[in-house]
């Protein structure tokens, strides 16, 4: 029998005699690609897909409100880069006999090469673009509904019906508003009205009224200010609800505590401001799963509210398609 520590000079003998070389390994290339852009998770008998279509920060002077609540966030993200960070996505609800889409990001409207990311997400899911039957829109800024429509006008989901309220189709869609409107919102009108263009033509585009049933197991929830027209979507399964919420909220971190907090891009402020106090008081606490395209992916969470305020418990990447 060999002592351990000549079956250790022998072990190392033949590994050099082989040519065999401890030396670092060559320096490899960084892959820098990250994992397909989707996830998935159950409402009752719903299977809903957070669509990645890209990511950003939502910027300081997007925010306004009192000069003390925003000194605050200013703090805030002075001390974490990343307090104001967000993101861009869509929403994927199979229903078991349809498949519906809640808005389709940016694609080349919005946010350049960052967003349009949602149709190679939606692949990645195992679907194509054929086989969505309808999109619901929640408003029609260029970053919820780009996806819609390529630059040259090509319907980019060719058999989807598209749905959207009313009151927001005829305020975006008006050349007359359009033409009235302030010169940093006319981008917005343009892209609207050629994002809807193809599909108006191809008889693919229909409005509704707030109370309106669109789809069996889906209720419209009407939330204007941020925009005219501007619509929640709620599913019910099984005793299980799903609200996929829209711009109610753009920054988690900035106005949970703070509802008082608003954009640049709502259309009526103190209406916006309203709306999202009136929501986040309805639902905290409840058993709603929300779903927010411009929340940390994959943007699916519940409110709850303690000392006072309100706070965000985010549902965390697994890989088990279960209820969360």
């Amino acid at each position: 029998m060999f002592e351990k520590s000549a079956l250790a000079r022998v072990f190392f003998s033949l590994v050099v005699a082989a040519g065999v070389s401890f030396s670092a390994q060559a320096e490899q290339a960084l892959h820098k690609g990250q994992a397909p852009g989707y996830f998935r998770t159950k409402v009752g008998a719903l299977e809903v897909t957070s669509l990645y279509d890209g990511a950003g920060a939502f910027q300081f002077d997007w925010l306004k409100g009192k000069p003390a609540a925003i000194e605050e966030i200013g703090i805030a993200a002075t001390a974490n880069p990343h307090f104001l960070d967000g993101n861009e996505a869509g929403f994927l609800v199979n229903t078991g006999a349809k498949l519906v889409l809640v808005d389709v990001g940016a694609g080349p409207w919005f946010g350049g090469s960052a967003f349009g990311h949602l149709g190679e997400s939606l692949r990645q899911a195992g679907y194509k673009p054929e086989q969505i039957d309808m999109v619901l829109v929640t408003h029609l800024h260029s970053d919820h509904v780009g996806g819609l429509t390529s630059k040259s006008g090509e319907r980019q989901f060719p058999n989807a019906q598209i749905y959207v309220a009313q009151a927001e189709s005829d305020f975006w869609l008006s050349k007359e508003i359009a033409a009235g409107a302030p010169s940093n919102a006319k981008p917005f009108f343009d892209a609207a009205q050629a994002i809807a263009a193809p599909y108006i033509k191809a008889g693919k585009w229909h409005t509704f009224q707030p109370n309106e049933k669109i789809l069996d197991g889906m209720t419209v929830v009407p939330l204007p200010a941020h925009t005219p027209g501007h619509s929640g979507y709620q599913f019910e399964s099984e005793g299980h609800k799903i609200l996929f919420w829209g711009d109610t909220v753009h920054s988690i971190n900035a106005q949970l505590p703070d509802p008082d907090v608003a954009a640049v891009f709502d259309i009526d402020v103190e209406g916006a401001i309203a709306q999202r106090t009136k929501l986040l008081e309805a639902i905290a606490g409840k058993d709603v799963l929300i779903a927010g395209p411009h929340l940390a992916f994959p943007g699916l969470g519940r409110v709850f509210k303690a000392r006072g305020a309100y706070h965000w418990a985010s549902t965390s990447y697994s890989n088990r398609w279960e209820e969360r």
